[in-house]
């Protein structure tokens, strides 16, 4: 469920520890003084699949260790993009500085190390490692630093905080839709900003939506969108992945359910049935058009094909 949140004030570095870790996963935050006043600026927003987090707080190591992984598993990435001040991420062999300008992609599940100074402001997009993965094993690797002044890193970076300030005025889906073509840039940016679908795990996302198609293919809402948010890929990955296959996911929908619709023409069990009703059974909304899809996919008439069976 999306839900999103007012800008909140938190003036205790114990509050600001608890909401912290609460949207980034269990770990140990130092500070300076604990005891010190305290402001920091928290705002919010999230769905099922996608978070976006703007944070603004005072100076900090934040230190995500094997014991917190183990107790806290998040299966998130995160993107950090500063808005402004300068802040440092060590994670495995990778240390980098990243200021306005410069992003940062990391796994959430790998040992890593976050300091900052007072005046940092930056917004973190989490994802989760599946969707990642499964678009691209670069993005999904060792920690990317990405540049954010130009080209497509700054695209990945004006929709990163268009998402942030637009959060009162999205439904769950247009933000889940959002995020995914958001995630598709960052993948893209990743590979060093090509603009076709990351090949490394192409024939399993084909074989996974075949698979989830031939399931499904007899519900009537089944469309390219529906294949895409089950299986937890954007609509224009699934696209490029099918295109690259030959196929659409209208014509792919279709043909499955025109091998569902013979399957049952020549079955026993649906012999009380009619054509029509075999037709809407299988997702088709007239039987003429059902009918004329048929006798171009197989060069006969369901009539026939029924006929054919039972003699």
């Amino acid at each position: 469920m999306y839900s999103w949140s007012e800008a909140l004030t938190l003036t205790s570095a114990s509050a600001w520890d608890e909401l912290f870790t609460g949207l980034h996963g269990a770990s140990r935050i130092s500070v300076p003084d604990r005891e010190a006043p305290w402001r920091a600026r928290l705002e919010w927003q999230q769905s099922t699949a996608y978070g976006v987090a703007l944070c603004a707080g005072g100076r900090e190591v934040v230190q995500r260790e094997t014991r917190h992984i183990r107790s806290d598993p998040r299966g998130t990435y995160e993107l950090l993009v500063p808005l402004a001040g300068t802040a440092w991420v060590e994670q495995g062999p990778s240390a980098t500085e990243i200021r306005a300008g410069s992003m940062v992609l990391c796994d959430i599940d790998r040992p890593m190390k976050f300091a900052h100074d007072a005046d940092f402001l930056s917004i973190a997009f989490i994802m989760s490692g599946e969707n990642i993965s499964a678009r691209s094993r670069i993005a999904a690797g060792e920690p990317q630093l990405l540049g954010a002044e130009r080209g497509l890193g700054r695209i990945v970076r004006q929709l990163t905080t268009t998402l942030h300030e637009e959060r009162a005025e999205l439904s769950e889906r247009t933000f889940d839709l959002a995020c995914d073509r958001l995630l598709d840039l960052v993948c893209l940016a990743a590979e060093g900003g090509t603009d076709t679908a990351p090949a490394g795990q192409r024939a399993t996302v084909e074989a996974a939506v075949r698979r989830y198609v031939r399931q499904h293919a007899c519900e009537r809402d089944l469309d390219v969108v529906a294949v895409a948010r089950a299986l937890g890929w954007s609509v224009r990955y699934v696209q490029q992945v099918l295109q690259d296959a030959g196929t659409t996911a209208r014509d792919l929908i279709r043909r499955e359910r025109l091998n569902a619709a013979r399957e049952r023409l020549a079955g026993p069990g649906w012999a009380s049935y009619s054509i029509a009703q075999i037709a809407h059974s299988c997702g088709f909304g007239s039987h003429a058009s059902f009918a004329t899809a048929f006798r171009a996919e197989f060069g006969t008439t369901p009539s026939e094909a029924r006929r054919r069976r039972a003699s």
